[in-house]
């Protein structure tokens, strides 16, 4: 009988999850879509369906000794979401026990970037590391941060939130309901939304005028790049300085031994890599320059918050 956890990473648009062994081996695996769903317990039933569907093909005999769940906003402590930002489900979402009506197993819930982080330090990059911090750069910014071993929750449950740290008083709106967030500038609409500014005062020589608002994605930016567009290289080079100097800023906070970025913006390569740690070290207090690496997260093919979320379960196997 094999022992099997879901994993389960509830991003803004999808929900990615896997039926994962001990080892991060994936016996079966799927998505199911996030955002078409304006409640839960729509959403909820969609997604035990995908799960039973996907659940047929494990071609081993199994049992489910666990359910790990990466969210936004969940709060480790109560197992629940609690108004995220980039669902639509707002307020308070017991979310544990209201999965626990589907699964007989324990659930666990856990910020969908401390998640991919936990994914990083048992399976990926950060095997053998304690200190470090992982970015998750997709629909929004998210974050995870190990120190000593241990993700950091703080008091109630929510510590690390990157991405929602101030860049610009009075900067872009961002679905926080504040001004001028990380994830507004940093993520996959943040570069669009600046490459969108870059054409407004300057569109010459740049294929992105072509496009619309609706019909842009980072993933044409980061291939406009590659062709040298010039307004696609100012939105990485911008882009990277954001974050280079924010990442700064968590350098003098916890002294990392890395910060590893995940996410379908990191996939642009040195487009991102290479602004980020150049502003990055122009920013720093001397004491930290040349000491912290930036690298692409180790499961870059995979699904970091997937086996992350996964972990949680096996964490407490120990």
């Amino acid at each position: 009988m094999k022992d099997l956890v879901i994993g389960i990473d509830i991003g803004g648009t999808f929900t990615k999850f896997g039926f994962v062994d001990r080892e991060g081996n994936f016996y079966a695996k799927g998505t199911a879509p996030t955002d078409i769903f304006d409640n839960v317990d729509d959403y909820l039933i969609n997604l035990v369906k995908e799960l039973q569907q996907a659940e047929q093909g494990i071609g081993v005999p199994y049992r489910i000794i666990g359910v790990g769940i990466g969210a936004p906003n969940a709060n480790y402590h109560k197992g629940t979401i609690e108004n995220a930002p980039n669902l639509k489900w707002k307020g308070i979402i017991y979310f544990g026990e209201l999965f626990r009506k589907y699964y007989d197993a324990p659930v666990k819930l856990t910020n969908d970037a401390n998640a991919a982080a936990l994914g990083e330090m048992i399976y990926g990059g950060a095997r053998g590391m304690k200190d470090f911090i992982m970015i998750t750069l997709g629909t929004g910014l998210g974050s995870g941060i190990v120190v000593n071993g241990d993700l950091v929750y703080g008091h109630d449950g929510f510590a690390g939130e990157l991405g929602h740290v101030n860049v610009l008083k009075n900067g872009r709106r961002c679905g926080c309901g504040n001004y001028g967030c990380l994830e507004t500038y940093v993520s996959a609409p943040g570069i669009k939304r600046t490459v969108f500014e870059l054409l407004a005062s300057d569109h010459e020589g740049s294929a992105l005028a072509d496009y619309s608002f609706n019909e842009l994605n980072s993933e044409m930016i980061y291939e406009a790049a590659i062709q040298n567009d010039p307004v696609a290289l100012k939105a990485f080079d911008l882009t990277g300085k954001i974050l280079g100097t924010k990442l700064a800023d968590s350098v003098a906070h916890t002294s990392p031994e890395a910060i590893f970025l995940f996410g379908g913006l990191a996939k642009s390569g040195r487009y991102i890599f290479e602004p980020t740690k150049k502003y990055m070290e122009e920013s720093m207090m001397g004491l930290f320059k040349n000491k912290v690496a930036i690298l692409p997260s180790g499961l870059m093919d995979k699904n970091a918050a997937v086996l992350g979320a996964g972990a949680l379960i096996w964490k407490d196997q120990e």
